[in-house]
């Protein structure tokens, strides 16, 4: 079970009043049950989720529990998740399982910047690898899946962004200070906008990839097609991310339909193929 989920589970429901399992799922695209789990989890932390049914019911934390905070440290987020847990149980860690490259050092200049108000100057890296100077005045951290950003005014766009914190390079608190704007929190629930693109394809797997298949889908979504392969109907959008969840499957998973999804399988592989025999 994913740690960075849980956080941030725990802080969508100190945000908001109340939320579904559904809403959830399709949040962090995985299933219902998965959430259920992690809620479990939550509870037995000792953070109090309650649940309401019927009509505008779903999942909260308990009201004289929350508290309200612009800004959390590590040690932060690993008192709030434990609870009555020791700490000795549960640990966080921000650095990457891969690699040498951590977030732990910006985060701390990042957390600095918030409490003195400061600018922050840092090259960012963007969509198709281009590279722009940005100064920025920080507000909130924001952790979305499993990535941090930060929320705050950029002075190149003069309007709020999100920067993905693993992109960003050079990064420096200036001694510069700011006035801090009027602002909303980030619009970070895409249900409806990712359901209106979303389409079911069919893939076959082997069984030894269910576990990483349902943290996008569902159980029901299952159907058993012999020996040690499921058939499955898949939750796609026509984009690279969701190219690469299938690539990643390795050759344990097979698009069989809609057939362009498929064709467009066979070119990403090919390419790859040829990309390895120059």
């Amino acid at each position: 079970m994913k740690i960075d989920r849980l956080i941030s589970i725990i802080m969508i429901l100190l945000d908001q009043k109340r939320i579904g399992a559904q809403e959830l799922a399709d949040m962090f695209e995985v299933s219902p049950r998965t959430i259920y789990r992690d809620l479990d989890t939550i509870n037995m932390a000792g953070i109090p989720v309650r649940s309401t049914p019927g009509v505008g019911g779903g999942f909260e934390i308990m009201p004289e529990y929350k508290t309200g905070k612009k800004c959390l440290s590590a040690d932060d987020l690993s008192a709030l998740l434990t609870g009555k847990l020791k700490t000795s149980q549960i640990h966080i860690d921000l650095s990457q399982w891969t690699g040498n490259r951590s977030i732990q050092p910006y985060w701390e200049i990042i957390r600095s910047a918030l409490q003195k108000n400061r600018l922050l100057l840092f090259e960012y890296t963007a969509h198709r690898g281009n590279k722009t100077v940005r100064t920025v005045e920080p507000y909130q951290f924001v952790l979305k899946g499993s990535h941090w950003y930060l929320q705050g005014y950029c002075h190149v766009r003069n309007d709020f962004r999100l920067f993905r914190i693993s992109r960003m390079s050079d990064l420096k608190m200036t001694d510069e200070t700011f006035t801090p704007k009027k602002y909303q929190k980030p619009a970070l629930n895409f249900s409806e906008i990712l359901e209106a693109m979303q389409i079911k394809i069919k893939i076959r797997i082997h069984e030894s990839i269910m576990d990483r298949v349902l943290d996008y889908c569902a159980c029901d979504d299952f159907v058993p097609d012999g020996g040690a392969y499921y058939i499955v109907d898949f939750p796609f959008v026509e984009n690279d991310y969701h190219y690469d969840i299938l690539l990643g499957f390795g050759n344990r998973c097979e698009c069989l339909e809609p057939p362009h999804v498929r064709e467009n399988m066979k070119r990403k592989i090919h390419d790859i193929a040829v990309m390895y025999e120059k």
